[in-house]
């Protein structure tokens, strides 16, 4: 267990922003992370839980505290039955390659969302989705660290309550637990989801004939790539902004306006707006401003093409909500964790 002083950020976020941190550790463990935490002069300073670094932007130079990188790894089954096996992860383990895994084994439930980078602690935290599958549609449950009482605590599906990218640990227990591992229900029995998106097309100009889990899988892959810049080459943190959900009537007023809006019903007779589609209206998709921008291909991604700081891609960031406010009257919200 060893604490680094004046560390640099810059290779633990996918955006590659610089800046320091006063204190860095990793841990392996809940032991680890104990033993961390009660470590003078840590009990006293700000700290904060760091995994993969793919859905966070730093906007400080320097952050006062300790970094606490999760790396805890893991894959084991725990229970099955003839419907389901029960899958374990340890939060510091690549979400990428715990998908694979699955897909190896022939566990179904997650191979549309391959390829997301990050690891897996952070997929309930955001209630990861792509391709119309979010994970609340397998998760079982977690094991968190509360990083006060110094307990061990399970949370099952209701207990996170899961929304559009959100879940109880980005708003009513913000910055007080360090998920430890996350437990997902997949299926024997495979129900493909292709209707999504453009996975039945890329389907077909790959040649598939008869739909697996694999398939699926290289589908979404294929599509991703082709669409979202890598972080190892560009700096970004995918999707920057979250789709925006308007009732009705805003959505027939915005369709009167602009009638190629592209919008899908969800519950409640509500519509999710493309944000996206909004921002590229906007004039955003291609804008380069030093060395921040908006990505050529997919205008919801801000990139950071070199040196630019976290401030600066936070201020193109504003400029974006402005511009799209201005222009339809509606609000969008970032994603990406600002710290």
């Amino acid at each position: 267990m060893r604490i680094s002083e004046n560390v640099s950020l810059r290779s633990y976020n996918s955006f590659g922003i610089g800046g320091q941190a006063r204190f860095f550790a990793s841990f392996t463990s809940t032991d680890e992370l104990k033993r961390l935490l009660e470590n003078p002069p840590l009990p006293e300073l700000p700290h904060m839980i760091l995994g993969g670094g793919s859905n966070i932007l730093f906007v400080h130079n320097f952050f006062e505290g300790i970094l606490l990188k999760n790396e805890v790894k893991g894959i084991e089954v725990v229970r099955e039955d003839d419907e389901y096996v029960y899958v374990k992860a340890g939060a510091g383990e690549n979400w990428h390659r715990f998908v694979m895994d699955c897909i190896e084994h022939n566990r179904a439930g997650l191979e549309n969302l391959s390829l997301i980078p990050g690891n897996v602690g952070a997929s309930p935290m955001q209630n990861i989705g792509a391709y119309g599958v979010e994970i609340k549609d397998c998760f079982h449950e977690l094991e968190a660290y509360h990083l006060k009482d110094h307990a061990l605590v399970t949370f099952n599906n209701a207990d996170c309550e899961f929304g559009y990218r959100e879940s109880v640990f980005k708003r009513k227990y913000k910055g007080q637990f360090a998920i430890i591992s996350v437990t997902y229900r997949l299926s024997k029995h495979p129900k493909f989801n292709t209707t999504y998106g453009a996975i039945e097309e890329e389907l077909k100009h790959m040649g598939v004939h008869e739909l697996s889990i694999k398939a699926i899988s290289q589908a979404v892959i294929n599509i991703r790539s082709s669409k979202l810049p890598n972080p190892a080459e560009i700096g970004n943190a995918g999707s920057f902004f979250k789709n925006p959900t308007v009732d009705a009537a805003k959505y027939a007023a915005l369709k009167e306006a602009f009638p190629n809006i592209v919008a899908y019903p969800v519950a409640n007779g509500d519509y999710k707006l493309a944000a996206g589609w909004m921002i590229e209206q906007c004039g955003w998709k291609g804008f380069r401003e030093g060395d921040a921008g908006v990505h050529a291909r997919q205008a919801l991604v801000l990139v950071n093409y070199g040196n630019a700081t976290g401030d600066e891609i936070y201020r193109l960031s504003q400029r974006v909500l402005d511009s799209v406010q201005e222009k339809f009257g509606v609000e969008l919200e970032r994603e990406v964790n600002i710290v």
